[in-house]
């Protein structure tokens, strides 16, 4: 963000070895130990494109990335030695609205993004993006998986080289926010939890009801008990069984 404020265009990527202060979503304290990916992309973009729909980008990128260097781990092996998932069905990598991305239900990476407005009508965007792969965190409150568990020999080098070209493809379909309407339904077609029980914590209230789809402003939308829907622009998110518990 500061190299923003300084004049960058953007389409700048920063990448690290390894990050000891980094943080997640409302500031929570991460650490990526070498071996993972620590990526950050600066966009700027006018101050009239969708900048916080480019999270639904990175996602589809990374995506496209994760299968790029281990087409395998779409494909499990169930109890009767037949293989499950990938081409024609949801396989085991999936994203998780808003900006996460499963392996076999754990997560395996994040996405965040921070903005800050500059002049001239731009905005500035910074992508921030965290693979598990040679670790994953322990002692979280939701699974977690990384590549080097799936049996993937990448390395984190591979991986963000199938990642920047899979953001060149992907942003050339977003289009400055033209083409939203592309990634979203790219979007939906990968994505974890449609037509599933969810709860979102609100501050002090929680939303209940079914994942019915993003609308065009990537907003998820939960159609209630009474058959509404009910717009959720952020918080925290929780599908299926873990959506069904009752404190």
């Amino acid at each position: 963000m500061r190299r923003a404020r300084g004049g960058d265009p953007g389409s700048l990527w920063v990448v690290a070895s390894e990050q000891t202060a980094g943080h997640g979503r409302r500031g929570r304290p991460w650490t990526t130990p070498a071996g993972n990916l620590a990526a950050s992309l600066l966009m700027v973009v006018p101050r009239t494109a969708s900048a916080a729909n480019l999270g639904f980008v990175a996602g589809l990128a990374l995506h496209r990335a994760l299968l790029a260097v281990a087409p395998g781990i779409e494909l499990a092996v169930g109890l009767d030695a037949a293989s499950v998932g990938g081409q024609g069905q949801r396989g085991r990598l999936a994203l998780k609205w808003p900006n996460d991305v499963l392996l076999g239900g754990g997560k395996i990476a994040g996405i965040l993004l921070e903005a800050s407005t500059l002049g001239e009508g731009l905005t500035a965007v910074v992508i921030g993006i965290g693979v598990n792969v040679a670790h994953r965190p322990e002692g979280l409150p939701y699974p977690t998986s990384s590549l080097a568990g799936e049996g993937a020999a990448v390395t984190p080098q591979d991986l963000f080289a199938a990642l920047s070209d899979a953001w060149v493809e992907e942003e050339s379909l977003w289009a400055g926010g033209r083409g939203f309407s592309a990634i979203r339904r790219a979007w939906l077609e990968r994505a974890s939890g449609v037509g599933e029980p969810v709860a979102v914590q609100l501050g002090e209230e929680v939303i209940r009801g079914t994942f019915d789809t993003i609308d065009e402003d990537g907003r998820l939308m939960v159609r209630t008990e009474a058959g509404t829907l009910y717009p959720i622009t952020a918080g925290e998110v929780h599908f299926a069984a873990a959506a069904t518990a009752r404190s």
